[in-house]
């Protein structure tokens, strides 16, 4: 489990991170995402204790990672951006010397070894140099370090830079299986694998979180309700129709198998007016059924700022912000009395 409390890093007057929480319960594995710039990656070395913070803190499992390093530590696998490799060492020197260093016995190592090399798919590479591997093994390395001691929390930061698209897809299934033995956050630039691989999503946009719910949740609270319709009438027919509905924001027609298939928006609920405009002008509607916005475009209305922000559920608050709204009730209830 991951406690992220008040969490702040400030350098001289700007707020890189401005006062974040979060809790990342175990078997989650959870999406962190953000433009450039917003954080993400501040926020990241500060929850793996590569740089402190400002205020706030982070708990791994229960250990401060600037109070209790060690103890936190040894919970913790990271991937970072660029694989900390050594070029020189064949890979399983590598991965018996990143062994050492977390202080995992001699006897353990083999079958341990053996299962992360297979989870990665790099046990036919196992001897090679690791300098002359190919950028997408080299990343397949960095993960395999990461999972060196089998860590209950593994924090990776693009971990399919410079994998090919089958890689990507293998990737995935790799990091879905992880979520089963381990918690997991996974940064990444690629949203349609977020949204492929991620129980939760948290979007964090120029220091703050601006959503963190489950990615099916998040078209919540976009302001637009999306339709698609597929009818049998002329282009002219259709565009004079949904003119005369004062419902629609915006629409585009695209011709698919001699029919027309319409993507309709508007800011309220459009289902009725649509089937009701459509059989009053005669127009046979043969389908009718959301048309979900893509996680880029829900990416991009939240960080625009043309959807409000989507607030933490109450079942993902950290113990923090519950103690402090239990204090702020008691208060109430004890000035009412």
């Amino acid at each position: 489990m991951i406690e992220v409390s008040g969490l702040t890093k400030i350098y001289g007057s700007h707020a890189a991170v401005d006062h974040i929480n979060f809790t990342v319960n175990d078997g989650e594995i959870v999406g962190f995402l953000g433009p450039n710039g917003a954080g993400k990656t501040t926020t990241m070395n500060m929850m793996t204790g590569f740089i402190s913070s400002t205020e706030g803190s982070v708990k791994i499992n229960g250990f401060d990672i600037l109070d209790e390093p060690e103890q936190a530590k040894k919970q913790l696998g990271y991937l970072p951006d660029v694989p900390p490799l050594y070029g020189d060492m064949r890979v399983t020197e590598y991965l018996d010397f990143v062994c050492d260093i977390k202080g995992v016995p001699k006897a353990k190592r083999p079958e341990m070894l053996k299962y992360i090399m297979e989870t990665v798919k790099i046990t036919d590479h196992s001897h090679r140099i690791v300098k002359n591997l190919s950028k997408g093994y080299r990343q397949r390395v960095g993960l395999a370090q990461a999972m060196v001691g089998f860590p209950k929390v593994l924090i990776l930061d693009e971990p399919t830079v410079g994998l090919d698209p089958k890689q990507i897809i293998e990737m995935r299934d790799v990091i879905r299986a992880l979520g089963k033995r381990h918690t997991v956050i996974l940064s990444s630039h690629i949203l349609g694998e977020v949204s492929a691989v991620c129980d939760r999503i948290i979007i964090i946009n120029k220091g703050k979180i601006v959503a963190d719910a489950p990615a099916e949740r998040l078209t919540e609270g976009t302001g637009h309700t999306n339709q698609l319709v597929r009818v049998d009438c002329t282009r002219e027919k259709a565009e004079e129709t949904i003119k005369n509905i004062p419902l629609i924001k915006e629409y585009s027609i695209n011709e698919k198998d001699g029919e027309l298939e319409i993507s309709l928006s508007g800011e309220e609920d459009i289902r009725a007016a649509v089937s009701k405009a459509f059989a009053k002008a005669d127009i046979p509607v043969l389908m009718l059924k959301p048309a979900a916005l893509t996680l880029e475009e829900i990416f991009l209305k939240i960080i625009s700022g043309e959807s409000p922000e989507i607030t933490v559920g109450a079942e993902n608050k950290t113990t923090a912000e519950k103690t402090e709204e239990q204090a702020e009730k008691a208060t109430e209830e004890e000035t009412e009395k």
